[in-house]
């Protein structure tokens, strides 16, 4: 998105807010009512992040999602007016980063906020970075880009305003990624609020705890299935099936093209309906928010071979938090293999 676009967005949700107050402003003496106890606004680019922010913040949080329907394509959302003055006025950003939602570092740059910004994928054991911890993962760089870098994402690397080749951004799907992204959460409203730092890190530390249950649950299926072959028309679950000690069989041109929404290279689905039709794979796993024809004939052929088709999807379902969410994938990954 341009910054004249960005620029013509933020004027058009000024003028809104000042038609509102306007509007507020007539019709005699304001009614008068006891002051709201102030909260933390916290703006997440996706549901998923935003829930885990109410998890941690409790009471002492008002969370906003742009994001927040199964039905919004996050790599095709375009802000409006009201997101951009929603993210101008926040005192805590969440946003996954490595390009998965792009929109929130063009709104955030658009805004001038000085709001901290906490990106999830620098927690991330594969995350490219220099500056990631010695043990792998990247807790001291996604502190320090929170912390230290604020809303400044135009780093030299571009990481944050880009795909990062190689890299699969769809952190959400481990658990572990959540775990360090919990502490910062965490470490980040007891900055904003240290009243109510003890709250923070005791809802943090359930959570976590939570995570635990998750890992050990994706134990239980690599104890049993350690190996088995896995199909997925999208990278969106690999970090999931991964941890459960899964092999992802999918050409990765195959599930590339599937999620920019090009067409795969016909050699390409060849060789997937190959994979699929051999015996070699016992599930297959797609993208309930996207599809096309080529994912529709991975499906026909899985089915054709009684192979179990599960749908994961990119945000979370209504009624969910991400624990539920992560334990209804793992649960019904386990049966599919069981079957």
């Amino acid at each position: 998105m341009t910054t004249r676009r960005l620029s013509t967005l933020l004027a058009l949700g000024a003028a809104s807010a000042l038609t509102l107050t306007a509007c507020a402003g007539t019709g005699g003496a304001p009614e008068t009512s006891a002051p709201a106890e102030a909260t933390i606004d916290v703006v997440a680019s996706t549901n998923v992040y935003g829930q885990i922010a109410e998890e941690i913040g409790g009471d002492a949080v008002t969370v906003t999602s742009i994001i927040d329907s199964s039905a919004q394509d996050p790599h095709e959302f375009e802000p409006t007016a009201q997101d951009q003055l929603i993210v101008s006025e926040a005192d805590l950003i969440i946003e996954n980063g490595g390009g998965y939602d792009a929109f929130m570092d063009a709104m955030i740059e658009a805004s001038g906020t000085t709001a901290p910004v906490i990106t999830a994928a620098t927690f991330n054991h594969d995350y490219p970075s220099e500056d990631a911890a010695a043990d792998g993962h990247a807790e001291e760089e996604g502190h320090d880009h929170a912390e230290e870098e604020g809303h400044d994402h135009a780093d030299e690397d571009g990481h944050d305003h880009a795909h990062i080749e190689g890299f699969n951004e769809h952190v959400w799907y481990d658990p572990h990624t959540m775990e360090h992204l919990a502490e910062a959460i965490a470490d980040e409203l007891s900055t904003l609020d240290p009243a109510n730092a003890e709250l923070f890190e005791t809802n943090a530390a359930a959570f976590i705890d939570q995570i635990a249950g998750l890992e050990a649950s994706l134990d239980e299926i690599a104890a049993a299935h350690a190996g088995t072959g896995v199909f997925v028309t999208e990278p969106v679950p690999v970090y999931l099936i991964v941890a459960a000690g899964l092999e992802n069989l999918t050409p990765e041109a195959f599930s590339e093209a599937v999620e920019e929404g090009q067409d795969v290279p016909p050699a390409t689905l060849l060789e997937s309906l190959n994979i699929v039709e051999d015996g070699s794979v016992s599930v297959v796993i797609v993208n309930a928010q996207t599809g096309g024809a080529e994912t529709t004939q991975i499906i026909d052929a899985a089915t054709a071979q009684s192979i179990p088709v599960l749908e994961f999807t990119e945000t979370l379902p209504e009624g969910q938090t991400y624990i539920s969410w992560m334990q209804q994938n793992i649960a019904e990954l386990s049966d599919a293999l069981g079957a």
